[in-house]
């Protein structure tokens, strides 16, 4: 279980003002918060579509920034830049001409107000460099929760949510484990454990990073919780996308009314599930019969969200192209590369 966790899945300072440090915007933790916005070379030598914010006049329309929002235990990259959450996508995007392309890294365990409010304080950072009036945010897994948290609470800031393999309402394994967890003096030395740990890993973390804080977050509990506090907002989009794997197809429960070519064109392809997850995706399937699709750690029904799109035949850890990108000649013809090039190009299309 533990390594089924290792890769799945700030708030102000009371008065209403984000603290910066050194120029970098902070969380509840004190620690900078990463818009993944490249402060070194000016924006237009950068190739990023941004104006100074002396030059006065209305902000900038469509074509949104692209802010893409890491899982739970997420991070914007790992050893320089060797490895990134979502696998080699920004450089990808850019390289089609996608520019505007932002990796914002939050705390990568806690609720999603918490997570969220680092969330929000990086947008509005992206903002301000780009000129623009408001972001598309993509979301995986957890990071969809931290969208609908931006998108609830700073609605003109936001055009679009999409969420990926998001448990909106909640998961099962994050259920057994929280009931495996339940000693409070046992909780209390992980999180320390992880605080102490974290630090030198991501940028991110600080006092208040909280593994248990997450899991009762991704609870199905938690998850009720959540959307009850937080509901959609009537200018903001919404939309969804689950995983299946385990070779399941998955027909009737990833049937979508208007899927794009891009998901609609994988339809009977199959998945093999990534050992890392065959025993969470066991217990997720719910036994022989009538299984419940899901992608190792999140079930598609959990995963529906707004305007669903369907299905992608990816299990959670490929879904952002993890471990370490694509694997030519294993597992099926679905390339994460790809579905964010198709994804992002979509979302122009619709107006964004």
């Amino acid at each position: 279980m533990a390594a089924v966790l290792l890769l799945a899945c700030g708030g102000d300072d009371g008065d209403g003002v984000v603290p910066v440090v050194d120029g970098s915007v902070v969380g509840d933790a004190g620690a900078p918060v990463d818009s993944g916005v490249d402060s070194g070379p000016a924006p237009e030598d950068a190739g990023v579509d941004a104006r100074p914010p002396s030059d006065a006049g209305a902000p900038l329309g469509a074509p949104y920034p692209i802010v893409l929002a890491h899982g739970f235990f997420g991070f914007e990259e790992l050893g320089g830049s060797f490895l990134t959450y979502f696998f080699g996508v920004k450089d990808d995007l850019a390289a089609v001409g996608e520019s505007n392309v932002f990796t914002p890294a939050v705390d990568p365990f806690n609720d999603s107000e918490t997570r969220g409010e680092e969330l929000a304080a990086a947008v509005e950072e992206i903002l301000t460099t780009t000129g623009h009036a408001k972001v598309v945010i993509v979301g995986h897994s957890q990071g969809g929760l931290d969208a609908r948290y931006v998108a609830s609470t700073r609605p003109e800031q936001v055009a679009a949510v999409v969420t990926i393999a998001t448990p909106h309402r909640g998961t099962p394994t994050i259920d057994l484990v929280q009931a495996a967890t339940e000693n409070e003096d046992l909780r209390e030395w992980v999180d320390g454990l992880i605080r102490i740990v974290g630090r030198p890993l991501w940028d991110a973390a600080g006092d208040e990073t909280s593994f248990f804080a997450a899991l009762d977050q991704l609870s199905e509990e938690g998850a009720a919780a959540f959307n009850a506090a937080h509901p959609d907002q009537p200018n903001v989009d919404y939309y969804s996308i689950g995983g299946r794997s385990d070779r399941n197809l998955a027909l009737t429960t990833c049937a979508a009314e208007e899927p794009p070519a891009f998901i609609r064109d994988f339809a009977l392809e199959r998945d093999p599930i990534d050992p890392l997850l065959a025993v969470s995706e066991a217990f997720m399937d719910g036994g022989f019969g009538d299984p419940e699709p899901n992608d190792g750690l999140v079930r598609v029904t959990s995963s529906r969200w707004g305007t669903f799109l369907g299905c992608v035949p990816a299990d959670h850890f490929d879904q952002m192209g993890q471990i370490l990108g694509d694997q030519p000649g294993i597992g099926n013809e679905w390339e994460h590369l790809q579905f964010y090039r198709d994804l992002v190009t979509w979302l122009r299309a619709q107006g964004y």
